[in-house]
């Protein structure tokens, strides 16, 4: 049967949560967001204030659409909070055990036919909706980031969702405003599966000396008009979540064209992950970024 969606709950209230969070409420969706920390709760509905007011400032939305849509986000930290929920879409960090957990978990406080929808960037899906009791009612519905500019999102049915999942879940991103490309379940699916190895392969190029992060990026900027360097574009995405990516082609479709980096390793085990650690190619504590290679 198909379900008519009307409220939203969104697991995890990072980046990517705020800003599913921030679109679903301005397209008029109730939303429950949720996090096992109140303090990520308090900072997230500060992030989607602020983005929101940005908006407002350029003239996007009215102050009314801001107050509308910050009145609809209802902060929630325990799962109960979600049993009113027609789609829940959770957005934690890309591993397959916290993934599995959290929908082992969750799946007790849902109302039977609630869609649960996962925002991995490369996971099979099909393998996350077998930690659920619904597979048929479970779908990938994957953003870009950052969610209020970018205006694809990718669909990806695992091997038992349901037409009425699969469609209900469509009308649902055409309401967000979005563009949608369905994508089979294969590692990484679309974007990622051509974006990430274009990313790696810049590395290597760093890696062996073939040009330094500046010569790279300005590179790639004007000789191919990317609007961001592949290492910067690395940076702003997280090089943690570049190299679960890679590692997911790399172990999913065992083709050796797929090896991460080793470079990208050992930034990842130095703990420079980017701008979230304010350190990756690029170092971001002072006033501009300055390569770190």
């Amino acid at each position: 049967m198909a379900v008519k969606i009307q409220t939203v709950g969104v697991v995890g209230a990072g980046q990517m949560g705020n800003g599913i969070a921030h679109v679903c409420a301005l397209a008029g969706f109730d939303v429950v967001l949720n996090d096992v920390s109140g303090d990520r709760l308090k900072a997230s509905l500060a992030t989607i204030n602020g983005n929101m007011a940005r908006q407002v400032g350029k003239k996007a939305i009215s102050e009314d659409d801001r107050k509308a849509a910050l009145a609809r986000i209802k902060p929630a930290e325990t799962y109960d909070a979600l049993g009113d929920c027609d789609i829940v879409i959770e957005t934690a960090v890309e591993k397959e055990d916290v993934k599995r957990k959290i929908f082992s978990d969750l799946c007790a406080s849902l109302k039977p036919e609630a869609i649960v929808a996962t925002n991995t960037s490369s996971i099979s899906i099909t393998r996350l909706a077998s930690s659920t009791d619904r597979p048929e009612r479970f779908i990938g519905i994957h953003f870009m980031n950052p969610v209020p500019l970018m205006e694809l999102v990718e669909v990806i049915r695992g091997i038992a969702t349901d037409d009425s999942t699969f469609e209900a879940s469509k009308t649902f991103v055409r309401t967000l405003g979005k563009t949608i490309a369905v994508s089979e379940d294969f590692p990484a699916f679309i974007v990622n599966r051509i974006l990430l190895p274009m990313i790696n392969e810049a590395i290597y190029t760093l890696y062996e000396g073939v040009g330094n992060v500046e010569a790279i990026d300005t590179a790639m900027r004007l000789g191919a008009h990317h609007p961001m360097g592949p290492l910067e574009l690395a940076d702003f995405i997280g090089l943690d979540t570049c190299l679960s990516v890679m590692q997911v082609l790399h172990e999913g479709l065992a083709d050796s064209k797929y090896r991460p980096c080793p470079l990208l390793v050992k930034y990842v085990e130095a703990g420079w992950l980017g701008r979230k650690t304010q350190r990756g190619f690029y170092d971001y504590r002072g006033e501009k970024p300055v390569p770190t290679r």
